[in-house]
C-alpha cells in the first residue's frame, strides 16, 4: 500500500459477499492494516463474515450495517468510525446493482423504465459519492487517503460498441464523473489523496452470474483473484493518478 506510515485504517463497503468479502479477507490478513471496518446492509447475517471475525487476524475488525443509498445510515457509519479513529487511509466501495428480481439490464430502448433507471443510478452513481460525502472528515489528513469504487468497463462511453444495458452503463459513467469531481475537491484539502474508479473484470459473483455464457475462457475471474489484482492496482497508484479509471490489470480505461 502507498502509505508513508502505519497503522492503516481501512473500510470496505459491500464486504459481505463477492469481491467485497475477498477484499475483506485479504486486508484483514495484512500486518500493516491495524483496523478494518466492514459494511453491508446486513453484515452480521453473513456466515463468511462471522468466520472471518472468528479467525485470528492482525487487524481489529469492526462490523457496521450500512445502506449506501441511505444518507442517515452512512452518517451513522461515519460517526461510529470517528469514535475509533480520526482518519481513514483506505476506503473501497464494492456495492453495485445490475439486476435483481425486479430489474434486468435493458437490451433495447423499449425496455427502459423510469423505475429501473432511478434504482440503478441510486446504487451505482449516487451511492459511492454519498459514501465519500459521509466519510470526508476522515479523509482530511496529510498521509495518503485512497477512496476507490468499483466501476465497470461498460461505463466507458468511448468503449461502448455493443449498446444495450442503458441504465447500468449510464449509471457507471455517472459514477466515474462523480469520482473525477471528488478527486478535484479532495486534492484541495489533502494533496496526497487518491480517488480511483476501478474495473475488476468479469468476476464470478451474483452480479455477473446470468451473463457469464459469453465470457471468453480464462476471463472469468474468481473474487479472490479480482481482489488481489485490485489491491495491486491500488498499491502502485499515486496522487498523479487521482480521478483515473483503471482496469484490474492496471491499464487506464477511456472515459
Amino acid at each position: 500500500m502507498p502509505f508513508s506510515s502505519t497503522p492503516i485504517h481501512a473500510l470496505v463497503m459491500g464486504a459481505s459477499a463477492g469481491i467485497g468479502l475477498a477484499l475483506a479477507r485479504r486486508l484483514a490478513a495484512m500486518p500493516d492494516v491495524a483496523s478494518l471496518t466492514l459494511c453491508a446492509r446486513r453484515i452480521r447475517a453473513s456466515a463468511d463474515i462471522a468466520a472471518l471475525v472468528a479467525a485470528a487476524s492482525p487487524a481489529a475488525l469492526h462490523l457496521h450495517d450500512a445502506d449506501i443509498t441511505d444518507e442517515e445510515s452512512l452518517n451513522r457509519l461515519a460517526a461510529e468510525v470517528r469514535q475509533r479513529t480520526p482518519s481513514l487511509h483506505l476506503v473501497i466501495n464494492t456495492v453495485g446493482l445490475l439486476h435483481d428480481d425486479a430489474l434486468a439490464p435493458e437490451k433495447t430502448l423499449s425496455q427502459l423504465t423510469m423505475h429501473g433507471m432511478l434504482r440503478s443510478f441510486a446504487v451505482n452513481a449516487c451511492g459511492p459519492v454519498l459514501l465519500a460525502k459521509a466519510l470526508m472528515p476522515l479523509l482530511r489528513q496529510s498521509d495518503p487517503a485512497i477512496f476507490a469504487s468499483l466501476s465497470a468497463r461498460v461505463g466507458s462511453i468511448g468503449d461502448n460498441r455493443l449498446g444495450g444495458w442503458y441504465s447500468y452503463r449510464a449509471a457507471k459513467a455517472a459514477q466515474n464523473q462523480m469520482l473525477r469531481t471528488l478527486s478535484v475537491e479532495l486534492r484541495r484539502i489533502n494533496a496526497n489523496s487518491i480517488v480511483l474508479a476501478l474495473h475488476p473484470g468479469t468476476t464470478d459473483t451474483g452480479l455477473s452470474k446470468p451473463f457469464q455464457g459469453n465470457v471468453p475462457e480464462g476471463k472469468l475471474f474468481t473474487p479472490d483473484f479480482a481482489a488481489e489484482r485490485l489491491l495491486e492496482v491500488i498499491a502502485v497508484r499515486s496522487p498523479a493518478d487521482s480521478g483515473g479509471f483503471f482496469a484490474w490489470d492496471g491499464q487506464p480505461i477511456p472515459w
